[in-house]
This record gives structure tokens, sequence and C-alpha cells, in this order.
């Protein structure tokens, strides 16, 4: 047999559902908003989502990764660039405040922020999923200093982290 005919034979197991998957994160950022990150129990997901447990720890090891998952589903900040930082800024945060009010983003955010300081494991996956959703934030600062609007050596991590 060749090594392409192995390659393409068909798994054991029945395939992954999609349709599992998203109820399985959508019941996920509904429980965050219900019952924030403490009150949410691989169980209580498996229950909303209509699912059995072993089809979520195949997924996720634990409700650490499936919290960051579904958090990540959630909208971040937009690009913007009008050619001037203070108009991008103020276009690119009335965007993620309609997006915060109007998005599970609301209750999570407040959820997962108070569990932050008490849970190095959740730290340690929250961060970088942080970090990619400010790179709207840094361009417009990297843009904001190539048109001379803002000094070259501007701290930029510690300028997003203040706006």
């Amino acid at each position: 047999m060749s090594a392409n005919a192995s390659n393409s034979a068909p798994s054991a197991g029945r395939p992954r559902s999609e349709e599992a998957h998203k109820a399985i994160l959508d019941a996920t950022l509904a429980l965050l908003v219900e019952v924030g990150f403490s009150g949410l129990t691989v169980e209580g997901v498996a229950q909303r989502a209509g699912v059995g447990k072993a089809t979520i720890y195949r997924r996720w090891p634990s409700k650490l990764p499936l919290v960051i998952e579904a958090f990540r589903q959630l909208p971040g900040l937009e690009e913007a660039d009008t050619g001037d930082l203070a108009a991008d800024l103020e276009q690119m945060l009335k965007s993620y405040l309609r997006t915060y009010h109007s998005t599970p983003l609301g209750p999570v955010v407040p959820s997962l922020a108070g569990e932050l300081p008490h849970n190095p494991e959740l730290m340690e996956l929250f961060a970088p999923v942080v970090r990619s959703r400010r790179q709207p934030l840094i361009h417009a600062l990297e843009r904001a200093i190539a048109r001379g609007e803002i000094p070259a050596d501007t701290d930029l991590d510690l300028v997003a982290d203040l706006i």
C-alpha cells in the first residue's frame, strides 16, 4: 500500500460534529454570563449544549482551554486607519464599546478578569489571547509613530495597557 493510500484512510470513530462544537462554545459563553467563571462546570456546559461530558473532554482537557476558546469567539477591537491617531482610537473604542454592550463580551470580561489574579493557569492561557486581541491598537500606535504623531521611543505595550 502506498503512503498516500494510508493517509486517505478514514480515521476510527465518529467525525467531530461542527454543530456540537458550536453548541458547546455557545453554552460556555452563556454560562459564563449567567454563573461566571467560578460557577461554570463542564457538566453544566454539557447539559446546556445537549452533549455528553465525554464529547467536551475529547476536545478540551479541562474547563480552562474550553473557556479560552469560547472567549476567542467573541469580537475584539477592529482596525481603524483614518490617518489620525486620535480619530483611529475614537473609532476603535466606540466600536468596541458597542460590541462590549451588545454581545456576551460585556459580562464575560469582568468574570474572567476577576478570576485571573487567583488562577495562574487561566492567566497563562489568557495572556496570549489578550495580546493578540489588542494588535489593532498596536498597529494604530505604530502608524502614529510612522506619521510622527507620537515619539518613536514610545512604549507601545504600556500605552496599549493604559488605553
